[in-house]
């Protein structure tokens, strides 16, 4: 049994010749919370660009996307996890371990990069398949559930690596072309970011699984209903969170980090998801939205190191953006406000 999901129609204002205004439909096709994060782009990098020279450098833009890359990877992993109604604030720690695990491997065994990149993604699919399976199967809230999983996954690392950096990969070329190395002039981490952007946006777009995933977050009991094994999707949906990200954070960072490094990806990810215009209820959300807002989490967190403004404010503008995001998604919802007359 498919499902197939009506297209709800949409008045657009018309002109005197009875011919729909273009401009309405530009707008709807690049959406009205992409355009806001664009002008919020825009204004930071004016901003900061008029407070230092260096700002708008080649250089320093190359800085901030390798610096954006794991956060962009998770919070794209994160937007599918929302869509589906679901959410992962486990996904610093799971980095963490799978970045641990890689190092130590590779340096234990000495056989190369290939194998401890296969541990950090085994790593990555255990943990993530476990977070699925508590969820479905223990009926455990997906917040809940994902906060152990934050706790014990951190411990885990911690107690693998004895709470210190592990390993040294960056004699081997193949983490050194990960980590550093560019294909025309563009950093491979951020190549990695954009092929997998750009494959769970046509996964999304135009695919049955990618509408699968809008309508179990939509409505789980019309999904159940129509035939989408629910149960399977949430657990594919979990295991994929962490599996790049471990690698390419030893990669970049030259060992594997048991909390250094991966520690505040979970509150950068869910950030950049919310503002992105995932809703945080489900049903909602598109990978273009996250990488907007990647970006500009990126460029204000640059932004503020290059001026040298406490790094503590990073959270503070970090715990700010995620709040408004949920305010403006509430008041586009419509929804009531709580202890507040209709």
């Amino acid at each position: 049994m498919t499902l197939s999901t009506p297209v709800p129609a949409t008045k657009t204002p018309e002109g005197r010749d009875g011919r729909a205004s273009r401009r309405p439909g530009l707008l709807a096709g690049v959406g009205g919370q992409n355009i806001s994060l664009i002008g919020a782009l825009v204004v930071v990098l004016a901003l900061f660009g008029l407070l230092n020279d260096n700002y708008l450098s080649l250089s320093n833009m190359q800085v901030i996307a390798e610096a954006a890359t794991i956060t962009g990877l998770l919070a794209i992993v994160q937007t599918v996890v929302i869509i589906c109604g679901g959410l992962d604030i486990s996904v610093g720690s799971q980095v963490g371990v799978a970045s641990v695990v890689s190092a130590m491997v590779f340096t234990t065994t000495g056989s190369g990069a290939f194998l401890g990149m296969a541990a950090a993604i085994g790593v990555g699919v255990l943990v993530g398949a476990l977070n699925g399976l508590v969820i479905v199967y223990g009926r455990v809230n997906p917040t809940i559930a994902t906060l152990a999983g934050l706790a014990a996954y951190k411990g885990l690392a911690q107690l693998l690596s004895d709470g210190r950096a592990q390993g040294y990969v960056l004699n081997d070329d193949v983490f050194v072309f990960l980590g550093r190395g560019k294909i025309a002039g563009i950093p491979a981490m951020v190549w990695i970011l954009i092929v997998v952007a750009l494959s769970v946006h046509l996964l999304l777009k135009y695919t049955d699984i990618g509408r699968n995933l809008y309508a179990i977050g939509g409505n789980d009991t019309a999904a159940r209903l129509a035939g989408i094994s629910i149960n399977k999707y949430l657990i594919c949906v979990y295991t994929l969170i962490g599996v790049v990200a471990g690698i390419l954070l030893t990669a970049r960072t030259g060992s594997g980090q048991p909390v250094s490094g991966s520690e505040g990806l979970e509150l950068k990810a869910i950030t950049a998801a919310a503002l992105g215009g995932a809703a945080l209820k489900g049903g909602k959300g598109g990978i273009g939205g996250t990488l907007l807002a990647v970006a500009l989490l990126g460029c204000l967190e640059n932004g503020l190191t290059v001026e040298g403004i406490n790094t503590f404010w990073q959270n503070v503008a970090q715990g700010a953006l995620l709040v408004i995001a949920v305010v403006i998604q509430q008041r586009r919802s419509g929804e009531r406000a709580v202890g507040l007359p209709h």
